[in-house]
């Protein structure tokens, strides 16, 4: 009892940090339990569980339980296919050409502009014109690269661009710094990126930087670990490292992204006073991968730590990965956070050479970290390397960039 105030100590517990304390104990059981069984015992990346999940997935038609979800038709299919890549599987026995009829079905093409829609009847949108054109990338062919009009699909951009330099995620609707990452994302693997549709939108970025120092949706919101990811992103497309740290704060940016992981539990939150969420092994980890790369300051995140939590305590049973234990798993989480894996096990390093000669977008390359000091070298844990910027396993983007280039 505090004889100050006559309230116990239970009693001055808010609803928020009664579910931080719940969370911290059950991860906190769930490490002892790994530590009590010995080294030899420590959980490995399920890898063929996994790869059944997103098989099973991309093989079938889904249950009709999902049908919330009817609007995001090329998210499902970029999720579950670039997870699926990411663990060493691949687009064999027809994948590649199922997953590419399907995206194109999605086409809203009219005399002038041409985007993806998140499902049939559909109107296009920003998100799922990335995610299509994402998921196409991951098919690999140029045959399905060919059915994209550039010309359609920047006027379709133009049409999204605001005068304060973001974009909005469809006409009359909301602009943040998700849909004007997606519209650089698309425009530079495309090769349509230009003067007109860059004009102010690093400035605009700039002006999402909150005093905590991470990024909200749009001015004057609260700093969020995915629109921090897609502000630092969509920066890395518009401007080399150099320029980038002279356009926003980057030691209060570094700041904000340490405090996003907690001792215990070693994940990451997407926001102050939040829990840790698997998925923010992406949003926050890869953002931090680009970020040390910005900064200069070497590692912002304790990769063992995020690795841990990742294979201790984001895998599901029979399959599939999760937010957090008690969670059942999703396509969403499934594959961020083996995303987030990706970054545990590699640096970015900017080639500025290659930046200038082919977009700076496509100046990081992605480095395999062999340091025992720095993460666990495991090879059964072990994931294809990830480029941040685009959200696809290394290489993708740039074959199809170099289609249209050539």
């Amino acid at each position: 009892m505090d004889e100050s105030n006559g309230i116990s100590p239970s009693e001055k517990l808010t609803d928020t940090i009664e579910k931080q304390l719940k969370v911290e104990n059950d991860i906190q059981d769930i490490y002892d339990e790994v530590l009590a069984q010995g080294s030899d015992k420590f959980p490995t990346l399920h890898r063929k569980a996994h790869l059944k999940y997103t098989g099973l997935f991309l093989h079938r038609e889904l249950p009709s339980a999902m049908y919330k979800l009817d609007a995001s038709h090329p998210w499902i299919i970029y999720w579950l296919l670039n997870a699926h890549l990411l663990l060493g599987g691949t687009t064999e026995d027809k994948m590649g050409e199922e997953v590419a009829r399907v995206i194109l079905s999605y086409i809203y093409e009219t005399d002038r502009y041409q985007g993806i829609s998140g499902g049939y009847g559909q109107l296009p949108h920003l998100a799922s014109t990335y995610a299509g054109i994402m998921s196409l990338a991951l098919v690999g062919d140029e045959k399905w690269y060919a059915k994209l009009n550039r010309t359609k699909i920047y006027t379709f951009l133009v049409s999204l661009k605001l005068e304060n330099g973001s974009f909005r995620m469809v006409q009359g609707g909301e602009s943040d710094c998700r849909a004007t990452y997606c519209a650089l994302c698309v425009a530079s693997i495309l090769g349509i990126l230009d003067e007109k549709l860059i004009k102010g939108t690093a400035e605009w970025f700039a002006r999402c930087q909150t005093y905590e120092g991470g990024f909200g949706g749009e001015p004057g919101d609260e700093a969020h670990g995915g629109y921090t990811f897609c502000a630092l992103a969509g920066l890395c497309i518009l401007a080399p490292p150099s320029r980038i740290a002279q356009i926003i704060d980057i030691p209060t940016l570094v700041r904000w992204t340490c405090n996003r992981q907690y001792a215990i539990e070693g994940g990451l939150s997407g926001r102050t006073n939040k829990l840790v969420d698997g998925c923010y092994s992406h949003w926050v980890g890869g953002m931090s991968a680009l970020l040390e790369c910005v900064s200069g300051y070497g590692q912002v995140v304790n990769r063992t730590g995020l690795q841990n939590y990742i294979l201790c305590c984001c895998q599901a049973q029979p399959f599939g990965l999760i937010d957090k234990p008690g969670c059942n798993p999703d396509f969403y989480h499934t594959n961020y956070v083996l995303c987030g894996l990706s970054m545990c096990q590699h640096f970015q390093v900017y080639n500025e050479k290659l930046g200038e000669k082919e977009g700076y977008a496509f100046g990081y390359q992605q480095i395999r970290i062999n340091d025992d000091t720095i993460i666990d070298n495991l090879e059964a844990n072990r994931v294809l390397p990830l480029d941040p910027i685009f959200g696809l396993p290394a290489g993708y983007s740039r074959t199809m960039r170099d289609y249209f280039r050539d």
